[in-house]
């Protein structure tokens, strides 16, 4: 099976035939519009959809191809920060409260999440910090077998801050703890922080290059699974993101 992520930076009902050069069993895309407020085209691509978003232009899709189904998790959840005596708003919240995360079955038996991380206009627990909010609620469901987490994480451990508990290094460790590994980190034995394959560009800069693109995969898969990135050369005209290809071998 191949899974293919990718940030499309927008419009992405002009940009289906440079999806379709992938062949993909699954797509899953970030920044992409609600095919249900779009063109007939689109509409028909999309298929059996899912999709979550903050507008009709900006969301995450999930969309199945080749006879392939999704099927969408409803996770409702919430946590509070133990043993504090603040009862500020900020020591609790609840899953309906982050962006952007989108939990769904694949073929009955792969469990994924659909990861867009936004800044949710939290100068202190945007980001990274969303999906560290995130896995407080949904620890138990991602720890289970055959299960992925895949997206658009816009983070990295050289953004790490000393005095924050739940950078982006503690929450590759949390993932560790329940046994979910970066595939990419895995296949290329380089360590948080020191990639030197760019799924990035800021403003479309070559010497603006990073890594904030992700598939974290279970323990029970991640030997089966094997990634590719696409090159700048061949994406750059398109996004500022480079897709993600996830070989999932049977």
């Amino acid at each position: 099976m191949r899974i293919v992520t990718w940030n499309c930076n927008g419009a992405l009902r002009r940009k289906l035939s440079s999806i379709e050069l992938f062949d993909a069993d699954i797509v899953l895309i970030q920044e992409c519009e609600d095919p249900a407020q779009s063109t007939d085209e689109y509409r028909k691509w999309a298929g059996d959809y899912l999709w979550v978003g903050t507008s009709k232009n900006k969301g995450i899709g999930i969309f199945p191809k080749k006879g392939h189904t999704v099927k969408r998790l409803k996770w409702e959840g919430q946590f509070k920060i133990p043993n504090l005596v603040s009862n500020n708003q900020s020591t609790h919240w609840r899953t309906s409260d982050l962006n952007l995360f989108l939990p769904f079955l694949i073929n009955d038996e792969i469990t994924a999440l659909a990861v867009w991380t936004k800044g949710n206009n939290s100068p202190v627990f945007g980001y990274i910090g969303q999906l560290w909010k995130f896995l407080q609620i949904h620890r138990e469901e991602l720890s289970h077998q055959k299960t992925m987490i895949l997206g658009d994480l816009n983070s990295n451990a050289i953004w790490d801050k000393p005095d924050r508990w739940w950078n982006h290094s503690d929450v590759i460790s949390e993932l560790e703890e329940i046994g979910m590994s970066s595939l990419y980190h895995r296949q290329f034995n380089e360590p948080q922080g020191e990639e030197t394959t760019p799924t990035f560009f800021l403003q479309r800069k070559k010497e603006k290059p990073y890594h904030i693109d992700y598939a974290f995969i279970s323990q029970d898969m991640l030997e089966k699974a094997s990634m590719a990135i696409g090159k700048r050369e061949d994406w750059i005209d398109v996004s500022d993101h480079m897709p993600l290809s996830i070989q999932i071998h049977t």
